[in-house]
Parts: C-alpha cells; structure tokens; sequence
C-alpha cells in the first residue's frame, strides 16, 4: 500500500456493531473509510448464540447479525484491516495513528474499541486464570464437561453464558451479589427453566484455590456474613466463570481524550469526544444500557456528527474528495455459513480472489500426513485451497507408523502444515488442525506473511523481535470457536515470519488432549514458550514481543 493510500477520510477504531454501524453511514455516503479491528470482526457479540430483541429481527445470532452489518458496510465501499492501533498524534487537523500495521492518517477517527470483561480479583484468580478460572463460555465450556461450574454475575451475560454452559456442566451455580439478577426480567426468567443451574443471591466469592487445578473455593453471604466452601470430588476439579460487568478498552487513550473515573469516553450527544474530529461509539463510552441496538445507534450519530466535519476539513485544508475504492476485503472472514458444503463457501471463495493477488511471491505449504482422520481432514482442505489459487504450492509428505511414533517420541506433533518459502527458507511457522472457524484468518495471513510483503509492523517491536537470538519454541493452543485466539496466534505467526530463530505454532487441543493435561490447560488462548513457560489470555503483539524478549 502506498503512503498515500493511508489518508482517509475517517478511521473507524473497533469492527464491532457500533464501528460497524458507522461505517455503513460514512461509507453509504461517499467517503474513504477504513475499519480497524485488532481481533475479530463483530467484537463481543459474536459470541451470543442467540438475539430476540434487535428491532426488525425476530431471532438471530451474534456472527449472523455482524456478519450482515459487514457485508452492507463492504458494499458501499469500507476497507477493513486486522490491526492494533499503539497510540496516535492528535495535535494536527490530520490525525496520526500509529498501528500494528504501520502509520495511517485520517481526517477524522471514530473509536468503538468496546469494553473487556472485568476482572474481580479474589484470592486465586490470577493465579488459577486458565486451570479453573474462565471469563468465556464459548471458547472454554468443553473444558468444563462433566464438572460443577460457579457463574460469577447477575447481569445479561452471566444469564446468557450460565445457560449456556449447562451444555457442558453437571451442574451451574450462579453466585449473584445483588438480591436479584441486574437484567431485563425476561431474561432472568430463563433461568427457572433450566434444572441444571442453582441460584445463590446476596453472595460473593471471595476466595479460590487448589494446586495445578482449582480444588476448592470460598463464598460469602453479603447479607449475614455467613461463609461456606465448595470442595471438589477427591481427584476432580471444577470451573469459575466470571461475568461482573466489562472494562472499557481505554488505556491507550488516556492523556488523550477525556475519560471518566472508570475510563470509559466521554460524549455529547453526538458522540464528539474532548478533541475536534474524535468521536466515540457503544460499549467504550458512558452510557446506562449497553446493547446491540444502542451501540448501533451511536455508531449512526457518531458518523453523522463526523460527516459535517470532515467535510469542512476538505474545504478549509484545499483537500480533493479522496478516491472510495471499490469493495474491498483485506482478510477473508473464514467462517462457513449454513448449507455450505466443502470447506469453502462460495462468498470465502469470492473473498479470497482478492487477497491471493496481493502475494508478491509463492507460499509453499508442506503437509505432514499420518494416518489419522485429522490428516484426512487436513489433506481435503488442502485440496479445495489448491485449487483457488497457483500463489500456493502444496507439497505432501506421508509418514508411516514407526516415523510418525518416533517423531512423536521426539517431540514433534503430527499431522501438520509446515509453511515455508518458495526457495525452501521459512519452515518455522505451522498449523496442527484444520484452520477453519476463528482461524482461518490466522491461516491466510500466515500465507501472506510467507509469500511477501507480509504485514507492516511497529518499527520498536520490529526491532525487539529482530534481537532475540536464542532458540525460542511458541505453541499456542487453541479452539477454533475461541474468538480470543486469533490475535495470540497471528502475532507469535508475525514474530516467527521477522526471526528464523522463532517457531511459531497453532495447535487445536480438541485433536490434543494431551496437551491439556501436560500444561494443565483449562482455557485458551494458550501460549508455551520453550515447553515451560505458560501464559493463558489475549496478547497484542507488542506483548507477546516483550515475552518472548525475556524467555
């Protein structure tokens, strides 16, 4: 991309139903938009399986919805691009940003950064984070099958991730501090229907512990002060899932925009921050209902708001309209739709028609083949994925079963995709699973940074990574319904592209499971340096970095 590429009428910080809902305004009406977003398009709602309250909609899920707002925002024009916005200079009437993906400039941003969950600290949960403490239903539930699980919160996501996990769970134990659930009544009473989940109102955790998995933990009546202690079956371990509210993703910006006391943004009724031409959008701003359809009204009134003035920028800086490019897809969305058959649906097709141009050389892909139904798997995505472009090579290498136990008893894990250069370098980046639902993204950019140019980096994290000389081994350890994965994924993948001295590994525990006994895994991400060092939770790659500097 050229550098005059990188003015834009407005960048939209946050691919979530508020920068979504933006976008489709400020794109519908003419002008050069971009959409950043650091994980995964859709942001926290694409984990709720089902919506009943969005006007207009009777049913629908969380993917389906954003999924929508997407492709409208695509149609009239929207670029989108997996990034991390650093930091970014707002002295000049042209914003600066500086990104994961390099310096970007825009006549007005839009930040719908959204909110993480709210972490409580008790006595235990930093320490039993990943072995026993959890804050998503969707990406850790089928660690919990069989077992008790304590709910943490009152609030529509507790409700909605208790009942969730009674899919998994032999029991649910909600553990609510107020005297009653903190959302609409219709949805609390969803509750009542289900055997499986138990209530306990005006309680509190206070403490939770164990050795390599949690074994016991301590709660207590609010009310009386009455204390009493959950204990494992002999040998077992249980889950504490915590839903007590969000975080706004705002300390980046402190210094500069104004934030309240608890951080979020503060807005007029426009949604204009402290600072001409910065607007802010849904869940990151102050506001008493944080829903789909609010967030998607102020992604509206934001854009409108911006509209008037980027459009006296124009004027007053003497700049020309700036070029709308036509549809336009950075990364593919990987994920299959209903009645789809094969591994690639006709729109990932259509998608990937554009990406694969952008590869200035080939990516070879080497496929280790054993005999299990995972490497039958992996052999017919490879095939359909062979067929799309000639920007791939696919080379197929088959083990037979005294190689494959002495591969295994050397370490290595098998089947794989091995992703190398076309002139045989690379080789340190690979994929043990099929890389479909949330990784396929992680996949095609892998393939992106193989053949070249690869995505732009931060020149400080660049140059922290380019440092390390010594051998460094990362697996991360996924599932493909994880939306939190990808990032940890695609910025170990992003290390291991800048320094052959990284391996970088993506590994799907369903096809594993002795992995999760072996680091005690009982949430992902998952991120293993060098067999002995575990980190659980989302990393941005300048984390990951500043991990990997110090191992």
């Amino acid at each position: 991309m050229k550098t005059s590429d990188k003015l834009y009428d407005v960048i939209i910080v946050g691919g979530g139903p508020a920068g979504l809902s933006a976008a489709i305004y400020m794109a519908r009406a003419k002008y050069k938009v971009l959409v950043m977003e650091k994980e995964k398009f859709g942001g926290q709602i694409t984990i709720t399986s089902e919506i009943v309250n969005y006007p207009g909609v009777e049913k629908t899920s969380g993917k389906a919805l954003t999924r929508s707002m997407k492709k409208q925002a695509e149609d009239f024009g929207a670029e989108f691009i997996l990034a991390e916005v650093l930091d970014f200079d707002l002295e000049q009437e042209i914003k600066l940003l500086h990104t994961t993906a390099g310096e970007y400039k825009a006549l007005g941003i839009i930040l719908a950064t959204g909110a993480n969950p709210r972490k409580l600290g008790f006595k235990g949960e930093k320490e039993f984070q990943g072995r026993g403490v959890a804050y998503c239903a969707t990406c850790d539930g089928e660690f919990f099958t069989g077992m008790d699980v304590f709910v943490i919160g009152g609030g529509f996501a507790a409700v909605e991730e208790g009942i969730f996990l009674t899919r998994y769970a032999k029991k649910v134990t909600m553990i609510v501090r107020e005297e009653d659930f903190t959302c609409a009544r219709t949805v609390a009473d969803q509750v009542k229907d289900q055997p499986k989940i138990q209530v306990k109102f005006s309680t509190e955790i206070v403490e939770a512990g164990g050795e390599q998995y949690l074994t016991y933990a301590r709660f207590k009546n609010n009310k009386t002060g009455e204390e009493w202690t959950y204990e494992a079956p002999e040998k077992e371990t249980f889950g504490i899932f915590v839903f007590a509210g969000y975080v706004p993703s705002t300390e980046w910006l402190e210094g500069k925009v104004e934030l309240d006391a608890r951080g979020y943004l503060v807005t007029d009724r426009n949604q204009k921050t402290s600072v001409d031409g910065i607007y802010g959008a849904g869940d990151v701003c102050i506001k008493d209902l944080r829903q789909v359809v609010t967030a998607v009204s102020d992604g509206a009134s934001a854009a409108t708001s911006l509209e008037k003035y980027v459009s006296g920028l124009h004027e007053k800086l003497n700049i020309p309209q700036l070029i709308q490019p036509e549809k336009k897809e950075i990364l593919a969305d990987g994920e299959r739709e209903n009645g789809d058959h094969g591994f690639f649906s006709e729109e990932i097709r259509r998608q990937l028609e554009n990406v694969f141009p952008k590869f200035t050389g080939k990516a070879v892909v080497r496929a280790i083949l054993d005999d299990s139904p995972l490497a039958g798997e992996m052999e017919g995505f490879l095939g359909e994925l062979e067929d799309l472009t000639d920007r791939i090579i696919v080379k197929k290498e088959r083990v037979g079963k005294e190689e494959k136990e002495r591969r295994q008893a050397e370490g290595q894990l098998l089947p794989a995709f091995v992703l190398e250069h076309e002139d045989g370098g690379g080789k340190n980046i690979s994929f043990h699973g099929v890389p479909g639902g949330h990784e396929f993204n992680s996949f095609i950019l892998a393939l992106y940074q193989v053949a070249g140019p690869g995505q732009p980096t931060d020149e400080n994290i660049q140059k922290t990574i380019q440092a390390i000389h010594k051998e460094l081994e990362v697996k991360v350890m996924v599932s493909l319904s994880c939306t939190m994965c990808p990032q940890v994924v695609m910025g170990v993948q992003r290390a291991a592209s800048l320094n052959p001295k990284i391996t970088g590994r993506m590994v799907d525990l369903m096809h594993y499971p002795e992995l999760k006994k072996k680091y005690a895994i009982m949430s992902v991400p998952c991120m293993v340096v060098n067999d002995d060092q575990v980190y659980f939770g989302k990393k941005s790659l300048e984390e990951i970095a500043e991990i990997l500097a110090k191992a």
